[in-house]
């Protein structure tokens, strides 16, 4: 049967199980939000392109599916960018799918033309460097195929974002609904593994002090419940990536809690002090995770790396042993080991006499007052919400320490490229999928002013968000490293705020003001914080700095 293009490419969208469509409509792509109009296919107007792509990355963090975002020629499509190479970045299969003006009059200066032709900006070009696979699709005659790279791509081994750009009037064309027959979906069956795991057994049993250090890889091979179960099995404690916070519930006896240069360290101090083993389970050790690449970390210590990626292994440090498979499947496999010869679990006095420094008092940021207030707020979090919550943190300094994230919540941070006015539209996206999920954003006042109007996109769908505005009225990070690093010649990082309370209720949403402990404990106590939109903003003074030092 003979259907338009834009028909069958909403009907691919449903073939990749696709149920939500962020984007905003423009001439040059109606062809295609009009065969949207009686499909399954929901869509979601959003207030900037770069919100839409966002959101699209935040449904595919949460829902482990592909996602889609929607955009027209020119400055639509170029608005798209940050956001996809956010999703470039996570490895996120994100689809974005953009217009174009007809065929016929590329290179003659068409309205937003973006073909390339005749001086008109080059807009594959411009995606070439963010995408696994970006096409522009002149012809119908190799449609199938475009259509099935594209799909091989988006949910590969290495899945990432892809770029279809269709122009207008072949948009209109006419194809037999049999091209999609050409589309094949990658199996997602998990890849048994053929690299003998002998040697990390051997390892392992051979250890004193092992410590897993576990990262993003683990969540995305669904290993979460098998590293708890050899941490519990086999004394092992356990830290993380600030990707991968909750991998084992934080704030119990194995938890070090997260790695990283803006955490209160404890987790550095036991890797450098006691630990014999490190083993590395899809942790990348990126310029935040291993303090710079501090070789004290890593010194007079057997490493073992296993990672999905083989570009990962080595990349940064030499393993002893480095194997290149599904994390959950090795996984299982040393534990079934360990258990069969009934190697014994390693000694606690260590960890507990680390523990037991660990819990006195310190002069760190936990400590510090000009702080308390985000440390109440995260421990009321953890309290309040202790499952199913999705927390989408652009600002991750102080959840990193004082968040303990359990093992059935989940925490995003904003890697990535760490774009700020990421949380609130990424949030929105995850909301979507996640129908029943308390979901928060959290971030500065420098990043809400990027995207607090798709707080509206939220108000529009009856979307249940609660917004957590850091209000020191100043880009903290660059306050901070202009304090730290260029004696106090500050310039261009402090600003006025809104008044979040006017906003607010131009929004039609309650306003909480937050500047006592007791204000947070009344905000958790009667606020809907599961089915309502809310703004809560905490303030903070913008003199006060986290004691970490940023890269010179």
């Amino acid at each position: 049967m003979e259907i338009s293009v834009s028909e069958l490419i909403v009907r691919y969208l449903q073939r990749l199980g696709i149920d939500t469509l962020f984007g905003m409509p423009g001439a040059h792509v109606l062809p295609i939000y009009d065969c949207l109009h009686d499909s399954r296919v929901k869509s979601v107007l959003v207030k900037h392109e770069q919100g839409a792509a966002f959101m699209a990355g935040g449904y595919a963090r949460v829902s482990h599916q592909p996602s889609a975002c929607i955009a027209t020629a020119g400055p639509g499509a170029t608005n798209l960018i940050t956001g996809i190479a956010n999703a470039y970045a996570e490895r996120l299969p994100v689809l974005a799918i953009t217009g174009e003006t007809s065929t016929y009059i590329f290179g003659k200066g068409g309205l937003q033309e973006s073909s390339g032709e005749g001086g008109a900006i080059n807009q594959g070009a411009l995606f070439a460097s963010i995408t696994r696979y970006h096409k522009l699709i002149e012809r119908t005659d190799y449609l199938g195929q475009v259509l099935n790279q594209a799909t091989q791509a988006l949910l590969g081994r290495e899945p990432g974002p892809v770029l279809l750009s269709i122009p207008y009037n072949v948009q209109k064309e006419r194809v037999d609904d049999s091209v999609l027959d050409a589309v094949h979906i990658p199996s997602r069956a998990a890849s048994r593994h053929c690299t003998s795991t002998a040697e990390l057994v051997d390892l392992l049993r051979a250890a004193h002090s092992p410590v897993i250090i576990a990262g993003h890889g683990c969540i995305q091979a669904g290993a979460r419940d098998i590293v708890a179960a050899l941490s519990d099995t086999f004394n092992i404690p356990v830290t993380t990536s600030l990707k991968a916070k909750g991998v084992v519930a934080e704030g119990t006896p194995l938890s070090l809690g997260c790695l990283g240069v803006t955490s209160n360290g404890d987790a550095y101090r036991y890797l450098v002090d006691h630990a014999d083993l490190l083993v590395f389970l899809g942790a990348g050790f990126n310029e935040r995770t291993s303090y710079l690449w501090d070789a004290k970390l890593l010194a007079g210590k057997k490493i073992a790396q296993v990672d999905r990626d083989a570009a990962q292994l080595g990349r940064v440090f030499q393993p002893d042993v480095a194997i290149c498979d599904d994390i959950r499947a090795v996984m299982e496999d040393v534990f079934a080991a360990l258990q069969a010869d009934a190697t014994p679990p390693k000694a606690r006095a260590r960890l507990d006499g680390h523990q037991a420094s660990a819990a006195q008092p310190a002069s760190d940021d936990g400590a510090n007052p000009a702080f308390r207030l985000m440390q109440r707020f995260y421990r009321q979090l953890a309290q309040r919400f202790p499952h199913n919550a999705l927390v989408f943190d652009d600002n991750i300094v102080f959840a990193q320490s004082g968040f303990d994230v359990s093992d059935r919540n989940h925490y995003f941070p904003n890697t990535g490229i760490s774009s700020l006015g990421h949380a609130i539209p990424a949030a929105i996206g995850a909301r979507c999928f996640a129908k029943d999920s308390p979901t928060f954003a959290i971030l500065g006042d420098g990043g809400f002013q990027m995207c607090c109007m798709e707080i509206m996109t939220a108000v529009n769908y009856g979307i249940p968000l609660n917004v957590v505005v850091i209000n020191n009225g100043t880009l903290s990070l660059i306050r901070k490293n202009q304090f730290q690093l260029y004696d106090e010649r500050y310039i261009d990082c402090d600003f006025v705020n809104p008044d979040f309370g006017l906003l607010a209720q131009s929004f039609g949403i309650p306003h909480y003001r937050i500047e006592t402990e007791a204000e947070i404990d009344s905000l958790f106590a009667r606020a809907d914080l599961t089915g309502g939109i809310n703004l809560i903003e905490i303030l903070l003074d913008k003199h006060a700095f986290p004691r970490y030092l940023s890269a010179r």
